[in-house]
């Protein structure tokens, strides 16, 4: 007998209907005799029907009454399943983040777990009952609700796992697995069997969107094992651990992830002086715009050229404050481009071979694919070009690290 924490996102509690398929898809567990806590979202798209609500009265809600507000989605959700459960004979029982007191700081909208008190889901789960949790909200020290933002529910299921000791934690989402890449950009991606959390966490870092980069984090914290599987088909999924295990059939590279949200800023001919990088960054920090990719290249003239990448959405931002040290430090110019995609390659595997990066530029030479940019970790090397190329690039790679499927197999 196991205990595990299966979580539920919007698609897959999206009506009725499904909620009843989930209550059936619980109840199989149920039968085989293990103990389940189940994190569901809100309905799909009810989260943003709130919000829309919300802006209908103001357009910058007061941050507190907006979550009590959006807290209510998965209020509803939680109370469903319940009762879908119950109709098919399996004991259940729902809580709210607050009832099961998932204390959090007061950081509304955007608030971080502090704590679990995972008493009460104990002594239901003695009694014999499924125990549905809302996920994606909590409750601070003066009893106001908050919510966790972006990906809180995938946070709440490793939460709630990490906190009750359980055997695995699932994540059911539209997707049955973690691949090679995304399948609709190669057809021969393969559903990786197993991914640790440091592969993981690059991947979601650069822009795979299977898991959350939160949830990703709590649970290499806490060592939790984490599942991701399809909410209505059948199959093993891709278990996400910290075992690093040697092996004749381990690829060196475990995925290759790609971001199309890249936007590239260079100011030219600034003095090459101590302290030009933070001249230059913090005025772009200061603005909250993040920076990922940087360069550097100092010229015969005692001048630098810095380029660096922001997220698309923070271009214009960027490049107005970039304009304004440029007149300041007297640099020969500023330029951007928009048309840039970011693609890496992924692998623990990486640590122990050499002539990686190599053959990775060796794999884009052969299709005339000109890299602006390169970055390296000790599992990941990424490099920025152009965005026509994205997908060409993405194959290249694919087939050229050995991950295509064989000709047959198909997940």
């Amino acid at each position: 007998m196991a205990l595990i924490v299966q979580k539920f996102g919007g698609t897959s509690v999206g009506s009725v209907e499904r909620i009843e398929q989930v209550a059936a898809k619980v109840k199989k567990f149920r039968d085989n005799g293990d103990d389940i806590v189940v994190v569901v979202s809100a309905m799909s798209g009810e989260t943003n029907r709130l919000i829309d609500l919300a802006k209908q009265i103001s357009e910058q809600p007061v941050a507190r009454e907006l979550d009590v507000m959006v807290s209510t989605g998965e209020q509803v959700t939680i109370a469903l399943l319940a009762m879908a459960l119950i109709k098919i004979g399996v004991p259940a029982v729902s809580y709210t983040g607050s009832q099961v007191r998932i204390l959090t700081d007061s950081a509304h909208t955007k608030a971080r777990i502090l704590q679990i008190d995972s008493q009460h889901i104990h002594k239901e789960l003695k009694a014999g009952r499924v125990v549905v949790v809302a996920g994606f909200q909590g409750v601070d020290d003066g009893g106001n609700i908050t919510t966790l933002g972006r990906g809180g529910s995938d946070t709440t299921g490793v939460a709630l796992a990490a906190a009750l000791k359980a055997d695995e934690c699932q994540i059911y989402t539209d997707v049955d697995g973690v691949y090679t890449t995304d399948p609709r950009v190669v057809a021969k991606a393969q559903r990786l069997d197993k991914i640790t959390f440091e592969e993981m966490l690059e991947m979601a870092s650069l822009g795979s969107k299977v898991l959350q980069i939160r949830a990703v984090e709590f649970a290499g914290k806490y060592s939790v094992p984490l599942r991701v599987l399809h909410s209505f088909q059948e199959g093993p999924g891709t278990l996400i651990t910290l075992d690093e295990e040697e092996s004749m059939e381990q690829p060196i590279i475990s995925g290759i992830a790609f971001n199309r949200d890249e936007a590239k800023l260079t100011i030219r001919g600034v003095p090459d002086t101590p302290g030009v990088a933070f001249k230059i960054l913090g005025p772009i920090s200061a603005a909250n715009v993040e920076v990922d990719m940087i360069v550097q290249n100092v010229a015969h003239d005692n001048t630098t050229d810095f380029t660096f990448t922001v997220h698309r959405n923070d271009y214009h931002n960027a490049l107005h404050v970039l304009e304004g040290i440029a007149r300041d430090m007297g640099a020969r110019e500023v330029i951007g481009d928009v048309d840039i995609a970011k693609v890496s390659i992924v692998g623990v595997g990486m640590r122990s071979h050499a002539g990686v990066a190599s053959r990775m530029f060796e794999a884009l030479a052969k299709e005339n694919i000109n890299i602006q940019m390169i970055s390296t970790s000790e599992i990941k090397v990424s490099v920025v070009i152009e965005e026509k190329y994205l997908e060409l690039a993405v194959r290249a790679l694919h087939t050229a690290f050995e991950l295509d499927a064989p000709a047959g197999k198909g997940d």
